[in-house]
């Protein structure tokens, strides 16, 4: 795999390197020895997906609070989505920073997202399938996020969602001085 570390420290683009044949390719997607050659301490406790059937559908942006924060691997393997993260590590001098990246199954590539930042992503093309490599058990009670469009954040998505839950689309509005000192044990 390579491993382009991006505008946000600590947030990886990584990309396959197939080995191709006669048959296709194989690559590996998951290397424990390969991230922590980046700084990457990274143990898969679950792994999910994320299947999406409108283009225009948006999910996010996610985060678990405090103790059950959790690092993630996020790889688009049906159609591409705009994937965003945000950072709310408390201390950061990146904190409230956005990037984007767009994931795709043509692509092949995967974003690694560190603990104490929001995830989302809204879907470029209609049939979107995402998996998820994760290094902490779903606690629903630790479950927050931010809202896609809070003004103190201003992501700049490509176009206005389509599709999203009631829950994405009522976060409350951060409190950045709250933030900038509880990271993401602030949010609700």
């Amino acid at each position: 795999m390579r491993f382009e570390e991006l505008a946000i420290p600590g947030v990886f683009a990584l990309e396959l390197e197939p080995v191709h044949d006669s048959r296709g390719f194989f690559a590996r997607t998951y290397s424990r020895a390969e991230l922590a050659e980046h700084g990457i301490d990274f143990d898969v406790v679950q792994a999910s997906v994320s299947f999406n059937e409108r283009r225009g559908t948006l999910r996010g942006l996610h985060l678990q609070r405090p103790p059950h924060e959790e690092a993630k691997l996020v790889r688009c393997v049906s159609g591409s989505v705009y994937d965003v993260v945000v950072d709310l590590r408390a201390g950061s001098p990146t904190q409230l920073r956005w990037l984007a990246i767009e994931l795709s199954a043509k692509r092949q590539n995967t974003l690694y997202i560190p603990p104490g930042f929001a995830h989302g992503f809204v879907t470029l093309e209609d049939g979107c399938e995402l998996e998820y490599l994760i290094s902490a058990a779903y606690e629903p009670s630790a479950g927050t996020g931010v809202r896609w469009d809070d003004p103190s954040v201003g992501i700049e998505w490509p176009f206005e969602p389509e599709v999203i839950s009631e829950r994405d689309a009522t976060f409350p509005d951060l409190d950045p001085t709250a933030v900038a000192e509880r990271g993401p044990a602030a949010l609700p």
